[in-house]
């Protein structure tokens, strides 16, 4: 007896049409199904064999500024410890937990991953205190200007990348990225903050804190920054005492508290004790007075001067590869801004660092 589901008998479009079935049967009454996005910018085909958030993820992972990641700062800049976290996995334990909640609570694993991959593309060098420096020295042209790395993340998809062009995400996915960031607000806190539309983009933005806040203690502690003993004791009553036991914690509760609900949330002891974490991480590692991070201190400083050189000299922009082409003896100001904005922050660590040197520091002279 023949097999009508096999693959060889299956017409070009039966596989997605299969797995858009298949979401039909599984997915929970509160997930996204692919079939039912809200599309794209510029329509396109369907694909043959991928759900439209199949393809999103793809074209993410396959994009430039996605490679960049790995060369980006989370925390600590230039760590000479090789297991010390990346902006590149980061982004990759905020994808596994992310979708672990998605896949348990029965939402779009595509969806939920897509946004993973693409939520941090848009930050600078040297992390959030590259971002700081980026949003510092715009204001210095224009006052009113605003750097926000969730913004970039959007405009990188939507016309940075293929030169111009943009990947044309689905409009979910683009959702998900802009409604990621909580800053350092409480998990809980909602008024002020653009939250994502979608439980998917709900489970990557507290994904991202359970992620950040774990992997960052466990970094902090390896480069001697702080020691287990330093941090909230009745927070670690609650959460654990080892890196996997609190991620565990953390997660079950998002599970518990979730589970047929219209929201993706964290609860009771547990929210308030990471919380607590999250608290002692923004004032005794993130805060950068607190720490004296004299390098961070020089790698804000380069930022802000490469920005400089590049508006007070934009044909330098010529002997840069890869770039959008800009005629900026006809660009107003604000356009100018936006470009010199846009390379500033797609760099990573060490092309900053050798550009910054090719630039501003002497070479050796020749005799």
């Amino acid at each position: 007896m023949s097999n009508t589901n096999s693959a060889e008998e299956l017409r070009p479009n039966q596989f997605r049409e299969r797995q858009e079935r298949l979401e039909d049967e599984i997915l929970s009454p509160h997930a996204v199904r692919s079939s039912q996005t809200q599309g794209r910018q510029t329509p396109e085909p369907l694909d043959p064999v991928r759900t439209e958030f199949q393809r999103d993820r793809d074209r993410i992972l396959h994009s430039k500024a996605f490679r960049r990641l790995k060369h980006k700062t989370q925390v600590f800049i230039d760590p000479k410890e090789d297991h010390h976290r990346t902006r590149l996995t980061h982004t990759l334990e905020v994808s596994q937990i992310a979708r672990t909640l998605a896949r348990a609570l029965r939402l779009n694993e595509d969806l939920t991953e897509a946004i993973s991959l693409a939520h941090d593309l848009g930050h600078t060098p040297f992390g959030h205190g590259g971002e700081q420096a980026l949003d510092e020295v715009l204001r210095e042209y224009d006052p009113s200007g605003e750097f926000r790395h969730y913004d970039q993340s959007l405009r990188i998809v939507d016309v940075l990348e293929r030169a111009g062009a943009g990947l044309n995400l689905t409009w979910e996915v683009r959702d998900g990225i802009l409604g990621h960031s909580k800053g350092s607000k409480d998990l809980g806190i909602v008024e002020g903050t653009q939250l994502p539309s979608s439980l998917e983009g709900m489970c990557v933005r507290i994904a991202d804190r359970i992620a950040y806040i774990n992997h960052d203690i466990d970094d902090s502690v390896r480069a001697g920054v702080l020691k287990l003993e330093d941090l909230p004791q009745d927070a670690l009553d609650v959460l654990g005492r080892s890196h996997s036991t609190r991620i565990a914690a953390m997660v079950m509760n998002v599970l518990e508290s979730s589970v047929g609900s219209s929201e993706v949330k964290m609860t009771g002891e547990i929210l308030g004790a990471t919380n607590r974490l999250k608290d002692y991480m923004y004032a005794n590692v993130y805060n950068m007075e607190v720490r004296g991070q004299i390098e961070m201190d020089k790698a804000q400083s380069m930022v802000k001067e490469l920005f400089r050189l590049y508006m007070g000299q934009p044909h330098l922009f010529s002997e840069e590869e890869d770039l959008i082409r800009y005629d900026f003896d006809r660009l107003p100001t604000d356009e100018k801004l936006r470009a010199v904005t846009d390379f500033v922050a797609g760099m990573t660590d060490r092309y900053a660092v050798t550009t910054f040197q090719k630039h501003f520091v002497p070479s050796a002279w020749a005799y």
